[in-house]
């Protein structure tokens, strides 16, 4: 079973979008997202949902990926899908993925489309809430302590069938989705201080490719 990744830069704010295109080392954060998810041998296509603003940036943090990957102007995710979908062959594993979270180690792409292989319908890399959360009432005063045990924070790629796929795409919500886990490096890459590390993972990286 092969695998298609969509990359969307508008999944909380409007200025997504500008934000993938913020360099990191020398590359736009778009730029290393896709290289990670084409780092995936078994990965037939990737294709980025481009806001019509930011097409020709876009197009220009893609060129050194002529090959298996797509960019298609317009946010909606349903109308990347119907752009590409008779070039989707089979029963894939398609994977949504943040353009923002720039970093997310291949492990956890693999634990993604290896669980959707396995039988899960609807996967999500998650990690455990490090926190401690607390509860405020309408007075802005702390009521008591949420229990952090089953929280957990969200990640990407998101994992689907076919059919769980177009139903997301339809109307985007994580319930039932079944959880693996997620990685610190996944991070959504959104103010200095977290391009900050991310030029660290980013140099880091590059170092142990010399090793």
């Amino acid at each position: 079973m092969s695998t298609i990744a969509f990359v969307t830069a508008v999944q909380h704010h409007a200025s997504d979008a500008e934000l993938a295109l913020a360099p990191v080392n020398g590359e736009a954060l778009l730029t290393h997202t896709v290289r990670g998810l084409l780092a995936l041998p078994d990965l037939d296509l990737v294709v980025v949902a481009a806001p019509e603003r930011c097409a020709l940036s876009f197009s220009a943090a893609l060129l050194d990926f002529p090959e298996r990957c797509r960019m298609i102007p317009g946010s909606s995710l349903k109308d990347a899908f119907d752009t590409v979908e008779k070039e989707i062959a089979g029963d894939p594993v398609f994977l949504v993925h943040d353009a923002l979270r720039a970093f997310t180690p291949a492990d956890t792409i693999r634990a993604v489309t290896d669980a959707v292989r396995a039988g899960s319908p609807f996967v999500v890399p998650v990690l455990p809430m490090a926190d401690t959360v607390k509860v405020t009432d309408a007075a802005k005063v702390i009521t008591g302590t949420k229990d952090r045990a089953y929280l957990r924070t969200a990640q990407t790629p998101l994992g689907f069938t076919r059919e769980t796929f177009l139903s997301y795409a339809d109307k985007p919500s994580l319930d039932g989705a079944h959880t693996v886990a997620g990685h610190p490096d996944a991070m959504r890459v959104t103010n200095t201080f977290e391009l900050k590390l991310a030029e660290a993972i980013a140099v880091a990286g590059e170092e142990e490719e010399t090793l």
